[in-house]
């Protein structure tokens, strides 16, 4: 039996008993909030620690139940190897423990036991059945908190299931941490939590936040309120951080190495399931991507098969084989999930050799190496590079109309795709986000008018002041502000965006 570190998720309907339970198995509340405690209902994400018999030791992470917060469940599932899943015997299967179902089968998370709880005020066996029916194969057991019946049975089950699984300690992969909470405490400065996904992290380490490739090191690491020298995969981590404010990071944020070179992503190449009951989305549906414990808008085109290629609204820093959930907007709910196969891919449709292509990766096969010629004999000739092909009629028509356009150009569903990529590469535009072009002239403007506003506020300049100085709209702000923080000209810090001191004293 393996005892690498493993990290276990409830799961269930709203009032079902989950946070009692995990207090009745570990002796540790989950609810710390004083608004969780009056009104009996979990709102954040709480945590605890639960030893097994065997002597393994299993993070805990407790979710809320109400439907309003299926987002802050799912943030918290991502990234668990095992489940709780809680069904009260007295309710049965409701509409909650369903959803929760489909999250955890759209993480791939197919290891857990089923706790029927208050099995002291009503027979457990029409809930014990229904449970049977949405998870079958798994384990139930009827508990209850109060008289501490079925106890000693959850905890043997829940040891069972742990011991048949390896735990992530020696999987492969660079350090990831998906973070899920912020805070400050006095006299140590900026603490972030998450599920370590891989990779270490150990005291004195250097690390990064994304997006924004903010520079940091762990002054202490954490497992569950004991200071370690190094926290595995698979565990619950809180990392102090050196250096950073607490308005600096926020949940959704990555912590990984300092050398990583993971870099965020408006396109994902994914391979999708969708839950029973849900028919197949239209190419151009609007849904809620989950990813870590990152979301964002995004339109969905089908690919062929399986495969959708989803068009985000906000980057993700995803990396091949990470899983996923797909939510509808309006009405809220899980539509199914899946995994990302190609986390940087160009923006295509389907096709026959694209087909073929995410066919090998969902089967885990590897790219093949590309054909390579013999190496040709070395030439000593002088090349003159050929010039760039000159701008057709049309390209330029174009140039004019983003030139004239200044601050609010036109989407790029209205332009040419073909004289916009000529523009391009020939350096007279530039992309400042998923659907926004703007002339290198009016970019030029912007970046002046920015670094005008930092030195006239302490080196920060507000998106508010931005548009303003602009005279345009907040969305389009915006997107020059992303686009400068990704260019590593600002960096954000809450509501206000810092230039960079080497742009600021240029």
């Amino acid at each position: 039996m393996s005892d690498g570190p493993l990290t276990l998720g409830t799961a269930g309907h709203i009032d079902h008993g989950k946070s009692a339970l995990v207090h009745a198995l570990t002796g540790i509340d989950p609810d710390r909030l004083p608004q969780e405690k009056a009104r009996g209902v979990s709102i954040e994400l709480g945590y605890a620690s639960l030893e097994l018999a065997s002597g393994r030791n299993v993070s805990v992470v407790d979710v809320p139940g109400h439907e309003r917060y299926v987002r802050t469940m799912v943030a918290g599932a991502t990234g668990i190897d095992l489940y709780l899943m809680v069904v009260a015997a007295d309710d049965g299967v409701m509409p909650q423990t369903r959803e929760h179902a489909a999250v955890l089968q759209a993480l791939g998370i197919e290891s857990g036991v089923v706790a029927v709880t208050k099995s002291d005020v009503a027979d457990p066996e029409r809930a014990v059945l229904e449970a049977g029916e949405l998870l079958p194969g798994i384990d139930r057991v009827p508990v209850s908190v109060r008289t501490s019946q079925g106890l000693d049975e959850l905890r043997a089950a829940l040891d069972r299931v742990a011991g048949s699984l390896p735990g992530r300690s020696r999987a492969p992969g660079e350090t990831r941490l998906h973070v899920d909470r912020v805070f400050s405490i006095r006299g140590a400065g900026t603490v972030v939590t998450g599920t370590l996904w891989s990779g270490q992290i150990a005291r004195s380490d250097r690390l990064q936040v994304l997006p924004g490739g903010l520079r940091t090191r762990a002054r202490e690491v954490q497992v569950h309120d004991h200071a370690v020298e190094q926290a595995l995969a698979g565990q619950r981590v809180a990392v102090n951080l050196a250096g950073l404010s607490h308005d600096q990071v926020a949940r959704g944020d990555l912590l990984t190495e300092a050398t990583s070179q993971l870099q965020e992503t408006f396109l994902l190449d994914v391979e999708l399931t969708f839950a029973p009951g849900h028919r197949e989305p239209e190419t151009g549906t609007r849904v809620h991507i989950h990813h870590g414990t990152r979301e964002t808008p995004a339109a969905m085109a089908w690919l062929g098969g399986p495969f959708w290629q989803l068009r985000l609204e906000r980057p993700l820093i995803a990396v091949g084989g990470d899983r996923l959930v797909v939510r509808h907007i309006a009405p809220p709910d899980t539509l199914g999930g899946g995994r990302v196969l190609d986390a940087h891919p160009r923006r295509h449709g389907p096709g026959r050799d694209l087909m073929a292509r995410l066919t090998r990766l969902a089967r885990g096969e590897p790219e093949p190496e590309p054909e390579r010629d013999p190496a040709p004999e070395p030439d000593t000739t002088v090349h003159t590079p050929p010039p760039p092909a000159p701008l057709t009629a049309s390209a330029l028509a174009l140039e004019d109309r983003l030139r004239a356009a200044g601050f609010e150009p036109p989407p790029d569903s209205e332009l040419d795709a073909e004289d916009l990529a000529a523009l391009r590469e020939a350096g007279r535009v530039a992309r400042i986000s998923r659907s926004l072009h703007f002339h290198v002239d009016a970019l030029a403007a912007a970046q002046g008018r920015v670094l005008q506003l930092a030195r006239e506020h302490d080196g920060a300049v507000t998106l508010a002041q931005l548009r303003d100085a602009l005279g345009t709209s907040r969305k389009f702000a915006q997107a020059v502000l992303e686009h400068f923080d990704r260019e590593r000209v600002t960096i954000r810090r809450g509501e206000e965006h810092v230039v960079r001191r080497q742009h600021l004293d240029a």
